[in-house]
């Protein structure tokens, strides 16, 4: 859907800029068969924030595209900042919901590769949105064109969409408008891509685990908003906002032992995407009386993750201090079955 208030000058189609490696023959194996360019806009950075536009450039293999697709969505809630994505009130009130736009983003994201700037934010974002509409998004993978951008070296002053814009001669007509910013990334892919493949370079893919488990209840300590169009309150349902959490009170056992039990007191850290949302499985770890770490090291007794080979700071730190690792079903069944902190008996529970 596109918005003729909304909408930036018609996008051209993505060119090539400055000097191309040639596209390397016979392509290398192993590469995605397409690519999902993705940009949302939203009210906030959090948790219970919400997407108030969406856009998607679909790619062939070779960065090449095929087409294109924008809509802006109603938030259900006041639209947040607008004064960086411009989407008021008013210019959202007929809007269609998320939940109606996610029949096409599915079309539209289905076998692909999504690939965004700061792609852990767009995906994050798309999959709890998904989550509330009572969907799962078809997305396996996910690349973050920042982190390649690292693995190519290029030499960008900081990672900003404009700084990888620049290098390649893309010309951002409208900043923070979906639909220009995925056709900026767009056009500064297909170049990164190319000079990937020419380099032989494996692609920095990140799996991606759509949301299985999710908070239903209203946010804590949030104001119902009413929402665009005048339609009503509506309570801030879903996501709650983040807390401190209460220090751990057992000391620390050491690491789980190999098909040992988890031990109150133990340090547990998470890392990538979860079937059950991070926080949920969070607040069933401190209630069981395990201590959340927000870092791998030394001390940790386990990592939590269902992609292993990731390239993120905890699993590289797992890697190099030993740490076990284990997937979310593991933990989950081992989570079952704490043994109580030595010298707190059989039917100890964690202090409040």
């Amino acid at each position: 859907m596109l918005d003729d208030r909304t909408e930036p000058p018609s996008p051209q189609p993505p060119r090539a800029t400055g000097a191309q490696p040639e596209l390397p023959a016979p392509w290398p194996e192993g590469y995605p068969a397409g690519y999902a360019v993705v940009d949302v806009e939203t009210t906030g950075l959090g948790r219970d924030d919400r997407i108030v536009s969406a856009a998607v450039y679909r790619l062939d293999r070779y960065g090449t595209v095929e087409d294109h697709w924008y809509s802006p969505v109603n938030p259900q809630r006041d639209p947040g900042p607008v004064w960086i994505h411009g989407l008021t009130t008013e210019v959202l009130r007929d809007a269609p919901l998320f939940a109606q736009v996610a029949e096409e983003l599915t079309g539209r994201l289905a076998g692909r590769v999504l690939v965004a700037h700061n792609a852990v934010f767009d995906w994050s974002m798309l999959a709890r949105e998904f989550a509330r509409a009572g969907r799962s998004a078809p997305v396996e993978h996910r690349l973050c064109t920042i982190v390649l951008a690292k693995e190519l070296g290029l030499p960008l002053p900081n990672h900003k969409l404009e700084s990888l814009a620049a290098h390649y001669g893309v010309v951002q007509r409208r900043a923070h408008h979906a639909l220009d910013d995925a056709r900026v990334l767009a056009e500064a892919f297909r170049p990164s891509l190319q000079r990937a493949a020419a380099a032989g370079l494996r692609l920095p893919l990140h799996a991606c685990r759509p949301l299985t488990e999710w908070s239903s209840g209203p946010a804590i300590g949030r104001q119902r908003s009413v929402a665009p169009g005048g339609r009503g309150p509506y309570p801030q349902r879903g996501w709650r906002p983040s807390r401190k959490r209460p220090p751990c009170p057992y000391p620390n056992p050491g690491r789980l032992q190999p098909g040992g039990p988890l031990v109150q007191g133990m340090r547990v850290a998470f890392s990538g995407d979860t079937g059950t949302e991070r926080e949920l499985l969070e607040d069933r770890a401190t209630e069981a009386g395990l201590h959340v770490a927000t870092s791998v090291s030394r001390l940790t007794s386990l990592l939590v993750t269902n992609d292993p080979e990731g390239a993120t700071g905890k699993v590289a730190n797992a890697r190099r201090y030993g740490t076990p690792v284990v997937d979310e079903a593991t933990f989950q069944r081992l989570l079952a079955g704490v043994v109580p902190a030595e010298g707190t008996g059989p039917g100890a529970r964690p202090a409040e």
